[in-house]
């Protein structure tokens, strides 16, 4: 694999102090190097920026863009969409964790198999780290109507193209930012590719919105009708499917 295709991580970052240097060390470590982590802080009110400044002063592939006003999460991370300089984008929560061969062996898969759009399996653990036992496997691909039905796409996992797909953003929504976003890729007709290998650490945060099942489920719903547009038929055939697989997931 060609080692001069720069890969830009997509991170953003609000009150992130606990977890951000954690995060940091888990690019670090990459066995790839040529990437570039942008990291959005989001007016935080607690040290992150004083940490995430430690490593950008020493390390010039790390980037930090300080807001002078709150923006949330999905325009943070437009932000650092806008800014960075990669062929990939790669996105990273500041409370997540990548394996350290991540990069490299989700590239070797994209460039072998010719995909734009690409996730893997990962790992759930919990505010202190400690696994939780379950692995969140990645099916083979998921298209635009199947992903509707199953939300199994994990954010940290996800690697575009975008020389490929062409420039995108996330929409301006409180919630599922991320599920619209694939929505919209996989709508212009590309397929999202799975790699069944546990790549990266989601850290489940009591006070995160996706922790809430009720909430996540209605930010899904709102998905459907407000930004998809779908019928209120289609839109629950769709949610009584996206609820079953999501109890399935968490068995």
């Amino acid at each position: 694999m060609k080692r001069n295709k720069l890969v830009s991580i997509i991170t953003p970052s609000f009150n992130s102090a606990r977890f951000i240097e954690e995060c940091i060390l888990s690019v670090i470590s990459q066995t790839y190097i040529n990437w570039e982590m942008l990291i959005v802080d989001d007016c935080s009110q607690d040290n992150s920026v004083d940490i995430i400044s430690k490593f950008s002063n020493n390390e010039t592939r790390i980037r930090l863009f300080c807001l002078e006003k709150n923006v949330g999460p999905a325009e943070a991370r437009n932000i650092a969409i806008r800014n960075a300089s990669g062929k990939y984008i790669a996105f990273l929560d500041s409370d997540d964790i990548w394996c350290s061969n991540k990069l490299e062996d989700q590239l070797k898969f994209m460039e072998k198999n010719n995909v734009e759009f690409s996730f893997t399996s990962y790992q759930c653990v919990n505010e202190n780290g400690d696994d939780m036992n379950k692995i969140i496997k990645a099916p083979k691909k998921m298209t635009y109507h199947s992903y509707l039905k199953n939300t199994i796409i994990g954010c940290l996992t996800v690697i575009i193209d975008k020389e490929k797909t062409g420039h995108f953003e996330m929409p301006i929504i409180k919630s599922s930012q991320d599920m619209a976003l694939w929505l919209n890729i996989m709508k212009k007709g590309f397929t999202a590719y799975g790699l069944d290998i546990n790549l990266a650490k989601y850290r489940i945060v009591s006070s995160s919105n996706t922790s809430n099942k009720l909430n996540a489920a209605r930010d899904v719903w709102q998905v459907y009708r407000k930004i998809e547009k779908l019928s209120v038929l289609y839109s629950m055939w769709c949610w009584m499917n996206y609820a079953y697989n999501a109890i399935i997931k968490r068995l």
